[in-house]
């Protein structure tokens, strides 16, 4: 059976010259997100590709999705699928989150609402932290739940040595979990994880996802990006996501590997229907 599918709809009408189409067609894309900060960053993005990227306000649609999927990819494909249901075109949505070894993988899928989506960011950020210095000082303290003897084994080392490297750290007015020159270390790992999902009128879907590794810092700093960036320490840049140039930011981080996989696949899809109509266009003028 073959299925039919409305065609992607272009930012200016297709024109046909001699059985080719004309180059330079920009493809549009809904993306299913109300966020103007993170549309800015994907915008950048796709910057250099054919393709125009519009929000659902810009499409004319006003839907609310229920994020209630147990995974990253699961959230996205619910958003894209609503988006591309009520418009019959190309859908885009992401969800990501911050994921916090010290607190489980906190506050991870549940990231936007975590502690209420009326709780600003400031006070979410502070609470990570507090959080997380009280984990690193435990650890240093030696003084995990499973007892002194285990922490020691767990931790490669005695639970002395982790108490005494803590009365060094206090002395020198180093925080909990920081390396000897104050910067994050290890115990305060943490990842920004995004998953995209692209879902086509005619039902075909798929899902990527982008990972950036870093540490969760002791203080708010810098302020280009949004959310928990102030607070995500990248230790082979010296310096917070939110304080490291945008263009840098979207190279490296997990929204930007996520986007950029999605525009190659959908680069060779784009390829492939231009190839196509092009066929039937030769075949009509034959």
């Amino acid at each position: 059976m073959t299925c039919y599918r409305k065609e992607i709809r272009a930012c200016r009408p297709v024109r046909l010259h001699g059985g080719r189409m004309e180059t330079g067609m920009k493809r549009t894309i809904i993306v299913a997100t109300g966020n103007q900060e993170k549309m800015v960053e994907i915008r950048q993005i796709f910057a250099s590709t054919d393709v125009e990227l519009i929000t659902m306000k810009e499409a004319g649609i006003d839907t609310d999705v229920e994020e209630n999927g147990a995974t990253y990819e699961e959230n996205a494909l619910l958003k894209a699928r609503a988006v591309a249901k009520a418009s019959g075109q190309l859908a885009i949505a992401d969800d990501s989150g911050l994921e916090v070894d010290a607190m489980g993988g906190e506050p991870g899928i549940h990231s936007a609402r975590w502690m209420g989506h009326d709780t600003s960011y400031d006070i979410k950020n502070r609470e990570i932290i507090r959080r997380v210095d009280a984990y690193c000082a435990e650890k240093e303290a030696g003084t995990c739940a499973e007892g002194a003897a285990d922490c020691a084994r767990k931790e490669a080392g005695p639970c002395a040595e982790d108490a005494a490297d803590q009365n060094a750290a206090a002395a020198d007015g180093r925080h909990p979990g920081c390396l000897p020159d104050g910067t994050p270390g290890p115990l305060r790992s943490a990842r920004f994880v995004c998953a995209v999902a692209a879902v086509w009128p005619d039902g075909r879907e798929l899902t990527v996802r982008g990972v950036m590794e870093g540490r969760i810092h002791t203080c708010q700093s810098g302020w280009n990006g949004f959310g928990y960036d102030p607070i995500f320490f990248l230790p082979e840049y010296g310096m917070t996501s939110g304080s490291i140039e945008r263009g840098e930011k979207n190279r490296i981080s997990h929204r930007g590997q996520a986007f950029r996989k999605l525009g190659e696949i959908l680069k060779k899809e784009f390829q492939a229907e231009t190839g196509a109509a092009s066929d039937r266009a030769a075949g009509e003028n034959s």
